[in-house]
């Protein structure tokens, strides 16, 4: 297949699960997400679903039966640039979202949380439900993902800050539990991946609570 045809297909099914999921919306399907709730005020500001424009999971996401004990470090892969200005970021996210609905098959984006290197969070599947960040631990652990690739190079200064501070708010708001266990994906599956890249990894290994042994 030409590289041009499969570019056209892909926006083709791009458009067609844009329409739907604005259908949907429009009968009033609404997002799986958890009911709003009070953080700490250790918290850094938080991009909602509805503010980059997430699609709705699909099936709905499931909740967490039990308060997360792990932290989960990833990165986006791409772009290598990362993203710099909120609008970018955004972006980046809901392509991460159709990546994951559509190449992958999965019900939604798979992170709980993402950061940009404008210094924003962003919502993915939140701080309760079940993810789909890291294969045999979804259930018990939150997947943190910088976006961009850090294979050569580490997250700025205001992507890392705000990285710690977020599993900070998820620990002083009951989210997490504070003798968590902090690890990158790659630890979980070291012949699979090498995410969150091989310059960012040394840098989490630095950081509190992190074990590679539990």
């Amino acid at each position: 297949m030409s590289t041009s045809l499969f570019s056209f297909l892909l926006a083709t099914i791009l458009i067609i699960y844009e329409v739907r999921s604005n259908v949907l919306k429009l009968n009033g399907t609404q997002s799986a997400t958890e009911p709003p709730r009070q953080l700490a005020k250790s918290c850094p500001y938080i991009i909602s679903r509805a503010e980059w424009g997430a699609k709705d999971a699909n099936p709905p996401l499931v909740p967490l039966t039990e308060t997360p004990g792990h932290v989960y470090i990833h990165h986006g892969a791409t772009p290598p640039d990362g993203c710099h200005s909120t609008g970018l970021c955004k972006a980046m996210v809901r392509a991460y979202q159709n990546f994951h609905q559509i190449s992958r098959g999965w019900s939604d984006i798979a992170y709980s949380f993402l950061i940009g290197e404008d210094g924003m969070a962003y919502e993915g599947r939140g701080w309760t439900n079940v993810g789909g960040h890291t294969k045999g631990h979804n259930h018990d652990g939150l997947g943190f993902c910088v976006i961009g690739d850090y294979t050569h190079r580490v997250p700025d200064a205001a992507a890392l800050n705000t990285l710690l501070a977020l599993i900070q708010c998820g620990v002083d708001s009951g989210y997490i539990t504070p003798d968590y266990i902090l690890l990158g994906h790659r630890d979980t599956a070291p012949n699979h991946t090498v995410c969150p890249g091989d310059a960012f990894y040394p840098v989490i290994q630095t950081w509190p609570h992190y074990n590679s042994t539990n």
